[in-house]
């Protein structure tokens, strides 16, 4: 027996677990463990144990030597061991520590935030537009190109002028301003917000133009050519018109082909866009109220456009709106003004809802630029244009490049959000269609039959959306910064963002021939390839940013009072 004894496992541990009493299970488990070995006694009260203090040993176990557990490297705790073995675990622990930092950083990004705006900020605030869908006329003709510049203006004094200088007042902003903006590329053909006007404010709708200089409101001066618009013509008074003496009067007018007009008994205007419209006007001097998140309002004496006589295919977009805001970094734009008077940082942004209602919000100020998630690219200035342009180095269609067109192998890219659709120039247009012609072999066949736009497919099955037919085209990718692709900076339009369904179920290509458009050799990136995108003009600092955003509601704002409710004004 002693033989057998020797011969048989010796015992190097024990785990004593003891359930809980049924009468009494808020005891809980206790679990004990130790080990034996030959080094000297322990004392019991070294044991470890979980739960509960009370050891549960016999008195036959009492003479046991006890160590602390567990007593040797074999039985120890080993942090690279288990996740070595287990590749499952080791991934599972960097995606709980990533999310741990994501977390770590979004806190971060919070708290710094509200040290900025617990900052003077020289008392600048901001203001955000909410987008709104319209009703409007549809097809190819309300293909909308904005583009604006000054021409040549036959003096005309359709008001009679009585002067005066009128002093900027601004009521104390301790909010930002919320503001709806309405639309959708197709079939509307644009985005427009509201502002309030005159005393009393009366609302007027704007289409929300970044390629555009100057606002302006159709008004009864009385009016030559005016379209039926969604309100009331404005009726300006004899007293807000701005004297040509006036310092933005000058701005205006410099640009114009004949020049600042010092003799003028009024400060006339006439604007012309690509697509051929144009609008003649005489600039006047106006209230123009901002109301806040928590309900206080501000007003400002705003300069800007009684256009009294619009041409062109303008007039189709005027019938559910009353003007244009421009928003470009001319110094008689609405952002430049309200910067000048130290009321809100030279940054605007505006984020342009893919969904089918459309809509989504605007913004002026910096306080709803994230901190987080944003790609930047240096803003291009020069002496002869106004407008949001950087340099684009590089273009595919999925893994094909295209040509940029001309020599140079850097172009310009221009954002535009008055502009409906996406324009390239000739040579990279050209290239981007014989790309296409890959999409006949996979049921897409072409219909010269709808004039919608210039290139439609009709296909062998039924279209209900682009999500029916995104898989036979690919993405676009534009470079910027670097001519190395890994270094680049990339904007991607998918096939959502450059095809409609037109009326007759066909799907179309919504970006055309930009031969026209600028100087010919410009990509101009319109509301079809924006939509998806917070986009982001920031003037104060030279750069164009962008970020994939739903467009439903903005980031947080920089101070904690002017948070957004749940519901837009």
């Amino acid at each position: 027996m002693e033989a057998d004894q020797s011969q048989s496992p010796q015992i190097k541990g024990v785990v004593i677990i003891s359930l809980p009493p049924p009468d009494n299970p808020s005891k809980g488990k206790t679990i004990t463990a130790f080990t034996v070995s030959d080094s000297s006694p322990i004392p019991s009260q070294d044991f470890v144990q979980t739960h509960e203090s009370q050891p549960h040993l016999n008195a036959q176990d009492s003479n046991l030597p006890l160590q602390y557990y567990p007593p040797n490297s074999q039985l120890q705790f080993s942090f690279w061991r288990v996740f070595l073995s287990s590749p499952v675990k080791l991934f599972c622990f960097l995606g709980i520590l990533l999310f741990g930092l994501f977390l770590y950083g979004s806190v971060s990004s919070e708290t710094l935030r509200e040290l900025r705006g617990s900052e003077d900020d020289n008392g600048t605030d901001s203001f955000l537009f909410p987008l709104y869908p319209k009703l409007g006329v549809h097809g190819q003709h309300d293909v909308k190109l904005r583009l604006g510049k000054f021409v040549a203006v036959q003096k005309k004094n359709l008001i009679n002028q009585r002067t005066r200088n009128m002093a900027s007042t601004v009521a104390a902003v301790d909010s930002s301003s919320v503001f709806p903006v309405r639309g959708n590329v197709y079939p509307e053909g644009l985005y427009f917000t509201e502002v309030f006007v005159g005393t009393p404010p009366k609302r007027y709708f704007l289409d929300m133009d970044t390629g555009s200089d100057l606002t302006w409101i159709q008004c009864d001066a009385p009016c030559r050519s005016c379209a039926k618009g969604a309100h009331m013509l404005y009726k300006p008074t004899t007293d807000s018109i701005l004297p040509p003496a006036d310092p933005l009067c000058k701005e205006f007018q410099k640009n114009q082909k004949n020049g600042y007009c010092e003799s003028c008994h009024q400060c006339d205007y006439e604007i012309e866009y690509a697509d051929h419209s144009s609008s003649l006007g005489v600039l006047i001097r106006d209230e123009l109220h901002l109301q806040t998140t928590n309900g206080s309002k501000t007003k400002l004496n705003f300069a800007f456009g009684c256009g009294y006589d619009q041409v062109g295919p303008l007039l189709n977009s005027l019938t559910k709106t009353d003007g244009i805001m421009g928003l470009s970094r001319a110094k008689v734009s609405l952002p430049f003004q309200l910067a000048s008077k130290r009321i809100i940082k030279n940054v605007i942004g505006h984020c342009l809802s893919n969904y089918r209602v459309g809509g989504g919000y605007m913004f002026l100020g910096d306080d709803y630029v994230p901190y987080w998630g944003m790609t930047w690219v240096p803003m291009v200035n020069t002496l002869t244009t106004d407008l949001y342009q950087t340099k684009i180095l590089g273009l595919n269609y999925g893994n094909s490049p295209l040509s940029l067109g001309g020599r140079s192998k850097v172009g310009n890219m221009v954002f535009d959000s008055g502009s409906s659709y996406t324009y390239f120039p000739k040579e990279a247009y050209l290239d981007l269609v014989a790309s296409l012609k890959e999409v006949s072999q996979l049921g897409l066949n072409r219909d010269d039959s709808d004039t919608t736009l210039p290139i439609c497919w009709q296909a062998d099955f039924l279209i209900r959306s682009v999500k029916d037919v995104k898989h036979i085209f690919n993405t676009l990718t534009l470079r910027f910064g670097s001519k190395w692709w890994i270094l680049s900076t990339l904007f991607q339009i998918p096939p959502e963002n450059y095809l409609i369904i037109s009326k007759k179920g066909n799907v179309c290509l919504a970006i055309l021939d930009g031969t026209s458009v600028h100087d010919g050799s410009t990509f101009l990136l319109g509301d079809i390839s924006l939509r998806g995108y917070l986009v982001v003009y920031d003037n104060a600092n030279h750069r164009i940013g962008w970020e994939q955003s739903h467009c439903v509601m903005p980031a947080k704002v920089k101070k904690s009072h002017n948070l957004l409710t749940d519901t837009m004004l």
